[in-house]
């Protein structure tokens, strides 16, 4: 079989290819197939299989040179590593886990240009109702970077804002009071690593839960971080987070905008930070709507009757009135 790669900047070729063509050499023997570079293209030619993975390497090659002025070694062993954990059959916009047998593939449009998003830009907004997998592919993305070896940390944030109640002051220490906001947050990553690899990476601040206001004084570098219901962070402590990116981050901002448990008078800082940077050129907003949501089939039903909220009142059907 014989298939062409495009390279989609041909001037960094070299940073591609490698010294002497180190890097397509070490494709070449790991795979066991025939590479040539011809002006804006890589012809490879070996069997099916291997011809496939080959080009997946490459594509994901070039994907890396987007976010840093140079491959290693390392890198390209960290590529060949991940197409050859790939099952035969496989969906190819699936998101490889630390669970072997459980990878995780957007299911509808909306979702694919999510993680497309998420892999290509350093800061995403991500908005959209209930069910539309906002932080569970947030959340797998940052488990794949962190696997194959393109990030060193995770940190997660929340704020602690009650749904419509307030439990007063909890017991326990920092992790034990944040625990229920972030409780989606684990319940995602129990279902991408097993128990003892999330407590073992806790343990070494390989991955960190934190609240937002505790966000304040910190620069993460080399780190992907996931803001989850950013909607119920204010202007204030929305700019707090974003300043705190730092060299080789990723920044995932994800809120549903039509549920803010906020004082009624207070902004919303998702929604400020949405208007205020739509348009600059490195941020990707994005909004899911109803078409993406992938929980149960009656929770698609429930976000479009409820609409815009609970504000407005709803006059009862005829028939219940007075009861």
């Amino acid at each position: 079989m014989e298939l062409s790669v495009t390279l989609r900047e041909p001037h960094r070729r070299a940073e591609l290819f490698g010294p002497q063509d180190r890097f397509l050499r070490q494709i070449r023997d790991a795979l066991g197939v025939r590479l040539h570079a011809r002006h804006t293209l890589v012809q490879i030619v070996g069997e099916p299989s291997q011809v496939a993975k080959a080009a997946a390497v490459i594509e994901h090659l070039q994907d890396m040179l987007r976010q840093q002025p140079h491959l290693d070694e390392e890198a390209i062993d960290v590529a060949l590593a991940q197409v050859e954990e790939r099952p035969a059959g496989m969906d190819p916009n699936a998101i490889t886990v630390f669970i072997r047998n459980a990878p995780v593939a957007p299911r509808t449009e909306g979702q694919r240009r999510y993680v497309e998003a998420m892999l290509r830009h350093d800061l995403v907004f991500c908005l959209g109702p209930a069910g539309t997998g906002k932080t569970y592919l947030a959340v797998a993305v940052a488990v794949h970077l962190l696997k194959v070896g393109q990030t060193r940390r995770i940190v997660l944030v929340r704020p602690a804002v009650e749904a419509g109640e307030r439990l007063g002051f909890l017991p326990g220490d920092l992790q034990q009071k944040v625990n229920p906001y972030l409780r989606p947050i684990f319940d995602a990553m129990h279902d991408m690593m097993t128990f003892e690899q999330l407590k073992r990476f806790m343990v070494n601040d390989v991955i960190e839960v934190i609240p937002l206001a505790y966000m304040r004084g910190r620069t993460l570098n080399n780190a992907v971080v996931i803001l989850d219901e950013a909607q119920n962070s204010t202007p204030a402590q929305m700019l707090m987070f974003l300043t705190r990116l730092g060299h080789h981050s990723k920044m995932i901002v994800t809120g549903d905008d039509s549920q803010v448990d906020l004082d009624p008078a207070q902004r919303s800082g998702l929604i400020d930070a949405v208007h205020r940077l739509r348009g600059v050129p490195g941020i990707e907003i994005l909004r899911l709507t109803e078409v993406d949501i992938v929980r149960h089939r009656l929770v698609q039903e429930v976000v479009s009757r409820y609409g815009d909220g609970v504000s407005r009142p709803v006059d009862a059907p005829r028939g219940e009135r007075g009861r």
